[in-house]
């Protein structure tokens, strides 16, 4: 099928690659649609519902059809659009969506049932029995869903992604989007020139128009070689920009030649987020076709797209072409046929005033009612006004106009205007800000329009970023007026499709109209029209004005379904780019973690950290063993611990106290310098985010601790504090987190131990409980503080990272020396549930400060984040479940965090819960086993006895509910 005409294909280099096993040829340049197309191969894949075959429809990303998966084991990715896959040697390709091939495809048997199968049929079948659900309609339907299959294989190709700046985004390098480019980078700009293709030019390269007397292919080239040598303009093929987002970013895909990343191993894909301070939209517009019976077989395709294979890639879908539209384009895909030689059986234009001067058989006033054959087209019928005309054509090309581009627009809940001397939507001004549309996307179809309207944008543009723009020749080029007749769909019998993907008919949204699913969204839910992975952009308009002629609306009333981003699919490797295999959670070590692992500590991991679980010593068996050792410890002696994974943020600014205040529940303002506080934030919605302490350095210098678990999701919540609800205030904080290896030294011998390294001992009257500050650690300028999470006296000492190593393995052999050593996360936990202090198990997203006793926290004399949320009905009193502790007493002496807590006697069953346990641990101090919990009204409940049932475990005790502090209530031994 391939043509004897140049296109833009390179002869001199064939190509080979396979197509369901099967061996074709192709050369340079081609796409694998073009590839397979100049291999007579017209079957390519099958409909999602009724598996019926289905062949190229679109030359590009729009492409419904023609979905394929490309290459072998782990590399293997499903989805993909045959029309902008490029060939390459040896390329591996896979039809899909069949079984168990694409000729012979058992599922095809869903096409009998089809009066069985229209619009919502699922919701009304799999609603009864209920108790089918789980046991049949739920893996039926799952084994039948999807299109393509992933191999199950980690991915071993490697994606980027990546960041840039410019003064004027340029989304498509088409007639508009080249002029704009050249005149905005002439004035000076830094430009961005964006295109989804794999070379510039848009709709020149598939037409045989002229600009400025040479090929439109030719007059693009040119332009874009001035592009390249232009130091400040940046030009991106094979590049689709995805979404509009706020602040003027806009997200972009950026695919590599897939034999360049084969050969080379470079990144086969890039994310790109690019901030522009002006946008020009020049996407072009995309062809949508006419319903008409049967108007799904292979073989018909988009008229446009005809060209673009005759003109391009030097192929044509058929031997015998028809031509059928409502608009001047079908007349122009007639010439381009007949000038590549290409035989002609008939144009056929709907309008009944139309006229042509081709020598071909011409059709008035006619329309396609029927296409014949099944594997391929092999005829077509034609209501004339004389009766049914039977025409024997392999390929119809069919145009119902044109609809703009302008998707990206509406990404930021924009509604388009309609047109009606267009019979399209087109970009409503301001729907983005920053960014202007130009061109087809603007509805501007000719060519002349869109160089036009490439240069008056551009030119706004420079005025509006303060530049002058040069005097730029508009080049000269054809301006056919566009004229249209609206054409929707072909009355008659049978089924019309309108989404070729999803299998929606004209027919089901009647249907759905019918049963009341008349808003257009939910039209689209109810029939899956426009779901499918082309998204609707060929099926869309079509769909809506079926609608409002079923409902008795206009289209501008039916209105459009919510375009959202992205305007193509983008893998998740892309988007996650760097999060493949162990950069998914990326591991995180602390500065004593080769010390820790040489002394044979277990590492566990504590968010992204890996911390030592516990410390195990000769004749240790068990972890049980080292634990209630590390704890016997730190309550006799001294331990040594690594809290450098907490979370450190340095906030400073003449407005920090007031910002610190709006953060926390407690004022930090009135904190004194050298001194430190605890600290309870909130969420917007009044439930906990976090805890922690914060040290006033100086004047307006914090340092700011959080949980090693919420560290991230801390910094994010002030960086939204700052710049959305008090942006005024003069304040500036940082992540210091892997700046300073800071350690916990606690227990009665703590102060020696540190003594026994600062330059300048200390005493309980030079730095009492919470005091902080600097000192000298042997000649290190470093930070203490006087804090304690265990209960005991203790300190954290903190000293630039670099030094954290060799300060650990002092500290340890300093501790070992008065009879103690270093205690892992095991024996912190245990140590801090003694105390009842809470972590994450506690906090855990679901607890106000009324629930853990912290209400009084809240201060009354300042408002705070989540203050007005916290204090909603529901959110305090005895209904809800506060926290309590627990010991056992039951036979089994043993509580497991998770268990469920109930009223003695009472079934262990959901309605009559009372509560939950979030830690437990063996205490070596008291003896037995502790446990904190959430139980209702629990405070008012001390001494009470009550039912634990672990429903997993199956483990079952009684426990009596205590304070949550078990051990040293007055905390005496910490301030001591």
């Amino acid at each position: 099928m391939r043509l004897d005409k140049p296109g833009q294909i390179d002869r001199s280099q064939a190509l080979r690659f396979t197509f369901d096993g099967r061996e074709y040829g192709g050369f340079q340049g081609d796409t694998l649609a073009s590839a397979l197309i100049a291999n007579d191969v017209r079957v390519v894949g099958r409909s999602f519902k009724y598996h019926r075959p289905r062949g190229v429809f679109s030359a590009g990303s729009e492409e419904p059809n023609a979905l394929v998966t490309i290459g072998q084991g782990a590399a293997s990715e499903p989805n993909l659009r045959a029309t902008t896959t490029e060939l390459c040697e040896g390329l591996v390709a896979q039809s899909q969506n069949r079984w168990p091939s694409l000729e012979y495809d058992l599922l095809a048997l869903n096409d009998l049932f089809a009066p069985f199968l229209g619009a919502g049929f699922y919701y009304k079948t799999f609603m009864w029995p209920a108790k089918f659900w789980e046991r049949l309609y739920e893996p039926m339907i799952r084994r039948a869903a999807g299109l393509g299959a992933l191999s199950g294989a980690p991915n071993a190709d490697h994606y980027e992604k990546a960041y840039a700046h410019c003064d004027v985004l340029v989304i498509g390098a088409g007639p508009a989007g080249l002029m704009a480019a050249l005149a905005a980078g002439r004035a000076g700009l830094d430009v961005i020139l964006a295109d989804e293709d794999v070379r510039t030019g848009g709709r020149l390269n598939a037409e045989t128009v002229e600009v400025d007397g040479r090929p439109g292919a030719d007059w693009a080239q040119a332009v874009t070689d001035d592009l390249y040598a232009m130091g400040n303009v940046r030009i991106m093929t094979r590049t689709t920009v995805t979404g509009a987002y706020d602040g003027g970013t806009y997200g972009a895909l950026e695919r590599l030649s897939p034999d360049v990343a084969a050969r080379t191993g470079a990144p086969r894909e890039c994310f790109w987020r690019i901030a522009a301070r002006r946008t020009i939209l020049a996407a072009g517009a995309l062809e949508r076709p006419v319903a008409f019976q049967n108007n799904d077989r292979p073989g018909v395709m988009m008229a446009g797209a005809l060209r673009a294979y005759v003109n391009r890639w030097a192929v044509s879908p058929g031997k015998t072409v028809t031509v059928f539209g409502n608009n001047d384009d079908a007349h122009r895909t007639a010439a381009d046929l007949l000038a590549a030689g290409v035989h002609v059986a008939a144009l056929i234009d709907a309008r009944p005033e139309a006229s042509t001067d081709l020598p071909v058989r011409f059709y008035a006033g006619a329309q396609v009612t029927n296409a014949h054959g099944r594997g391929g087209l092999e005829a077509i019928s034609i209501a004339t006004l004389s009766g049914i005309d039977k025409v024997q054509t392999d390929c119809l090309a069919m145009s119902g106009g044109w609809n703009p581009t302008l998707h990206l627009t509406c990404h930021m809940n924009g509604r388009p205007d309609w047109s009606p001397a267009l019979a399209a939507f087109v970009p409503r001004d301001g729907a983005v800000p920053g960014l202007v549309a130009a061109g087809a996307c603007r509805g501007d179809f000719s060519t002349h329009a869109c160089l036009s309207g490439g240069l008056e944008a551009a030119r706004a543009v420079i005025r509006e970023l303060g530049k002058r723009a040069r005097k730029i020749d508009l080049p000269q080029a054809e301006d056919a007026p566009y004229r249209i007749s609206p054409l929707w769909a072909v009355p008659g019998k049978g089924r019309a499709w309108l989404d070729f993907q999803n299998d929606v008919t004209v027919k089901d949204v009647k249907l759905a109209a019918t049963e009341n699913y008349s808003s257009v969204e939910h039209m689209k839910r109810y029939t899956t029209q426009g779901m499918a992975p082309d998204q609707g952009k060929n099926s869309n308009v079509n769909a809506l004005a079926v609608l409002a002629d079923a409902t008795g609306r206009g289209i501008p009333e039916t209105g459009t379904t919510t375009y959202r981003p992205p305007f193509v699919p983008v893998p998740i490797a892309a988007m996650g780019a760097g999060a493949q295999g162990a950069g998914f959670a990326p591991q995180r070590f602390t500065t004593s973690h080769q010390v820790s692992v040489d002394m044979g500590a277990p590492m566990i991991e504590a968010g992204l950290w890996y911390r030592p679980s516990y410390f195990p010593r000769e004749g240790e068996k068990t972890w049980r063993q080292s634990c209630d050792r590390e704890v016997g410890m730190v309550r006799r002696a001294v331990g040594v611990c690594d809290v450098s994974t907490l979370g450190k943020i340095d906030v400073q600014g003449p407005d920090a106290p007031a910002f610190l205040d709006f953060l926390y529940t407690n004022m930090f303002s009135s904190l004194k310098v050298g001194r430190t506080r605890y600290g309870l934030m909130l969420r917007e919605d009044g439930h906990v985010m976090d805890d922690g302490t914060t040290a006033r350095l100086g004047e307006h210098h914090f340092l700011m601790t959080t949980t090693t678990a919420a560290a991230g999701q801390v910094m994010k919540h002030m960086e939204f504090v700052h710049q959305c609800l008090v942006p005024q205030m003069d304040v500036s904080f940082i992540s210091v987190t892997e700046q300073w290896a800071q350690f916990a030294v606690a227990g009665p011998k703590s102060r020696e131990v540190l003594n026994g390294i600062l330059d300048d001992p200390i005493d309980d009257d030079g730095f009492p409980f919470m005091a902080c500050g600097p000192v000298s650690v042997m000649g290190v300028a470093g930070r203490l503080f006087r804090i304690s999470f265990s209960g005991e006296h203790a300190y954290e000492v903190a000293v630039p990272a670099r030094y954290g190593e060799s300060l650990f393995r002092l500290l340890v052999q300093r501790a070992e020396e008065l009879d103690g050593g270093a205690y892992g996360m095991e024996a912190l936990n245990v140590l801090r549930i003694e105390k009842g202090f809470i972590t994450h198990s506690e906090i855990h997203g679901r607890t106000t400060a009324f629930d853990i006793g912290m209400e009084r926290m809240v201060s009354a004399k300042k408002d705070c984040i989540g203050k007005a949320m916290a204090a909603r009905p529901g959110l305090s009193g005895p209904e809800r479940e506060q926290l309590v502790g627990l010991v056992p007493t039951g036979a089994v002496k043993k509580l497991t965090a998770g268990a469920h807590l109930f009223d003695a006697g009472a079934a262990p069953v959901r309605e009559n819960d009372q509560g939950y346990i979030t830690s437990v641990g063996f205490s070596p101090t008291l003896g037995h086993f502790l446990g904190l919990g959430f139980l209702k009204d629990g405070r008012a409940r001390h001494g009470e006895e009550i039912r634990m049932v672990d429903h997993v475990r199956q483990i079952e005790t009684t426990c009596q509910v205590v304070d949550p502090v078990f051990f040293d209530p007055e905390g005496g031994r910490a301030r001591g």
